[in-house]
């Protein structure tokens, strides 16, 4: 009995999966900021060499 109440107490376990969800959570934000941003620079790099291969 008296570990079942011990088991029932300990808040560690719950504490540590609720920490790993926000840094999955921080990870997939952090993951599809950064692809928007590499599309978008892929997009002015592109651009750019467009533009100095119609001049030169």
């Amino acid at each position: 009995m008296y570990l079942i109440r011990k088991l029932i107490k300990n808040n560690r376990a719950a504490t540590a999966i609720e920490y790993g969800l926000i840094a999955a959570l921080i990870a997939v934000a952090a993951i599809t900021a950064m692809r928007s941003l590499g599309n978008s620079l892929t997009k002015t790099f592109n651009n750019v060499a467009t533009n100095l291969n119609s001049v030169g």
